[in-house]
């Protein structure tokens, strides 16, 4: 009996010291498997492997671009290994009345906010509510039957438009990728450009998002879906479609399913009275010009239409690097973040002409422009990185190789293009180690 009780409490022992082991263990993977609380408290660039001189000389051609007269104001922050290690305002955000630039300053994001939706759709594919191989008429009953334009010449060189029946229907993931063969009115042939003038888009700012995907709808497509990557208002309708899933407004959604659980607390698609001050100028002449303090905005759009800090889009930019979730709180899946941010064009896209949007040397995501070649034959990056502009010049880039994440915000009607090609080799030219 002696020997039985012996062996009882020996076993015991051995069992509480394994279960012991396996709850230090499992609490060990599990603290591990959370990434540190990201803010924009900085610390030292050399703490993370960034070089201080290198970030500081980028701040003087700054400084210096703002002397010159060629951008008003900046803010840029650079983040590595979910530390920020630079934020720095630069200049002025309305030169008239010389209001200095703040890092808490909000810019209209413009196209930033592809991005946004792309997320928007992957969270609905991951709650089973959509698949990307649906078509969009599922969703949206008026784009059942698409037209495709075809453009002759008249004996008198005149430009003659034949619709026919698209091939086949417009899916989520033609719209997600930009092959659906929509277009924007100022990047189509002359011909299509004047049809959709007619139809009135170059002014949306009264309609609401299912107004306008009505007018989307009737408009003819420039090529057959999935044949071609053409930059357009995919993602306006992308907006509509996760509208119709949730039961949500565009803005509702954003703010319930990203902002809240993101703790972006400056981002939107209307700045409310009390931050106008904060809000950067921007040419309100300008054609493609949004006003995010009107009253009378009702056209949430999911391609351009939202405002945000650079302090606010890195940590959308940092839970995308994270793989789906910032500070406890998961958005995605990995994978699922791993499908949106990986190139979905393959030969379609990596093109050499001025309409591909990405640039030579990039693919395209949900969206995402995604490094795909080799960086030592362009400039400074790493296969798979990924990036994404607005037209007023904010941008940002994420580069899971390097762990590292960068905003920079500008509001500028012609120099976007330029920094961001310019800004990006001047961050990783930084890296240290």
């Amino acid at each position: 009996m002696r020997t039985v009780n012996v062996f009882k409490r020996t076993l015991w022992l051995a069992c509480s010291a394994l279960f012991i082991s396996i709850l230090l263990v499992s609490s060990l993977l599990t603290a591990c498997a959370q990434p540190a609380v990201f803010n924009t408290e900085t610390v030292r660039p050399e703490d993370v492997g960034l070089s201080s001189d290198a970030l500081n000389q980028i701040g003087t051609t700054l400084n210096a671009d703002i002397a010159d007269g060629k951008i008003n104001g900046v803010v840029l922050l650079v983040a590595r290994n979910g530390k920020t290690a630079y934020l720095k305002s630069f200049g002025t955000r309305d030169a008239d009345n010389k209001v200095p630039m703040t890092s808490d300053s909000i810019f209209r994001i413009f196209s930033m906010t592809k991005s946004l939706t792309a997320v928007s759709i992957a969270m609905l594919m991951e709650d089973g509510k959509l698949a990307l191989t649906d078509p969009v008429s599922k969703y949206i009953p008026a784009f059942k039957n698409m037209k495709v334009a075809q453009i002759t010449q008249d004996k008198d060189g005149n430009d003659v438009v034949t619709l026919v029946q698209a091939n086949r229907e417009i899916t989520i993931k033609d719209l997600a990728t930009h092959t659906s063969g929509l277009g924007y009115w100022f990047l189509l042939p002359t011909a299509l450009q004047n049809i959709y003038l007619q139809a009135g888009m170059a002014d949306l700012e009264g309609l609401t998002n299912a107004q306008v995907c009505d007018k989307i709808a009737n408009l003819p497509l420039a090529e057959n879906p999935g044949t071609l990557y053409r930059y357009g208002m995919n993602y306006d309708v992308l907006g509509r479609v996760i509208e119709v899933i949730s039961g949500m407004t565009l803005d509702q959604f954003f703010a319930e399913r990203i902002y809240k659980p993101l703790k972006m607390k400056d981002s939107g698609f209307q700045v409310a009275a009390r931050d106008e001050d904060r809000l950067v100028y921007l040419d309100p002449a300008w054609p493609l010009s949004i006003d995010p303090t009107s009253p009378y905005r009702k056209f949430w759009s999911g391609g351009g239409g939202s405002v945000s800090t650079a302090p606010d889009y890195a940590r959308f930019a940092q839970m995308l690097l994270n793989g789906g979730q910032l500070d406890g709180v998961r958005l995605l899946k990995p994978e699922t973040v791993a499908l949106i941010t990986s190139d979905q064009l393959g030969p379609l896209g990596d093109r050499k002409d001025s309409m591909y949007v990405p640039g030579k040397g990039y693919g395209e995501g949900f969206d995402f422009y995604v490094r795909v070649d080799d960086p030592a034959s362009n400039a400074p990056g790493s296969v798979g990185a990924f990036t994404k502009d607005g037209i007023a010049g904010t941008c940002y880039w994420v580069d899971p190789k390097e762990n590292l994440v960068a905003v920079f915000m500008i509001s500028s009607t012609s120099l976007g293009q330029y920094y961001r090609f310019s800004m990006g080799p001047a961050i990783y030219q930084a890296i240290t180690k």
